[in-house]
C-alpha cells in the first residue's frame, strides 16, 4: 500500500523530500505534483519501476517517457542539443513544456524510444519536485498521471489515492495541479513540430501552432 505524504507546495518540509527519494532510490514508484498535473515517477535506471508506470499508464516502449531534470545543465548531460535546440529550451526553463530530444549515453538504452533513439526531457516549475530532485541528485522518468484508456491526467491526490494506493509506492500530496498535461515540442526533427499543445504556450519558446 501507498505511503502518503502532505508536503507543502511552496516551502516543502525537508524530512518528507528525505523519506520521498529514499522511497525512490529503494525502487518504488511515486506519484508526485509538477506545475501541469500530477506525474508517475522512478529512478532512471530501474527498469522494473518503468515498466511499472508504463503499465499504470497502458503504453507501450513507443511511448515517450520524460526525464525530469532540475536545470539546463542537468538537460545538457541527457539530450544532445545543437544551438537551436539549445534556444528554444532555454526560453521554455523551468516551465510547462516537454522536449523530445537525441539521448546522450547517458540514458539507459530501456528509456529511449525504440527507434529514434530520443527522450523526452522537462524542467517544472515547482518547489516539491525541485527540492526532491535536488535530494535524489538525479533526474526523474517520469510520465504525467494519465489512467490507461483515459484521455485527461489526475490533478487531485485524493482521487489518486482512491484509484492507486495499492499500485504504487508513494503518493505526494501537495494540493491541487493545474489539469492540462505540459506542451510537448518534438525537436529531434529538422525543424520543430508541436506534438501536444498544453499549459505551456508555445508562443514563449517563439513557435506557433503551426510550426513544422
Amino acid at each position: 500500500m501507498a505511503q502518503y505524504f502532505s508536503i507543502h507546495p511552496i516551502d516543502p518540509q525537508s524530512r518528507l523530500i528525505r523519506q520521498a527519494a529514499a522511497i525512490a532510490r529503494s525502487g518504488g514508484v511515486i506519484a508526485y505534483p509538477t506545475d501541469s498535473s500530477y506525474a508517475l515517477g522512478c529512478r532512471i535506471g530501474d527498469v522494473a519501476a518503468a515498466e511499472r508506470i508504463r503499465a499504470l499508464r497502458g503504453v507501450d516502449a513507443k511511448h515517450h517517457l520524460t526525464l525530469v531534470c532540475r536545470n539546463l545543465a542537468e538537460v545538457g548531460r541527457y539530450a544532445q542539443l545543437d544551438n537551436w535546440q539549445f534556444r528554444i529550451v532555454k526560453e521554455g526553463v523551468p516551465g510547462s513544456y516537454t522536449f523530445l530530444l537525441p539521448a546522450t549515453r547517458e540514458v539507459p538504452r530501456r528509456a529511449q524510444h525504440p527507434k529514434r533513439s530520443t527522450i523526452g526531457i522537462r524542467v517544472p516549475d515547482h518547489a516539491v519536485v525541485q527540492a526532491l530532485l535536488a535530494e535524489l541528485d538525479e533526474p526523474l522518468l517520469s510520465s504525467t498521471l494519465i489512467p490507461a484508456g483515459e484521455e485527461h491526467p489526475l490533478n487531485d491526490p485524493r482521487e489518486i489515492r482512491a484509484r492507486y494506493e495499492h499500485a504504487l509506492d508513494l503518493i505526494i500530496d501537495s494540493g491541487p495541479c493545474w489539469l492540462e498535461p505540459t506542451t510537448v515540442v518534438d525537436l529531434a526533427l529538422e525543424a520543430p513540430a508541436i506534438v501536444r499543445l498544453g499549459r505551456g504556450d508555445i508562443s514563449r519558446l517563439g513557435l506557433t501552432a503551426t510550426t513544422s
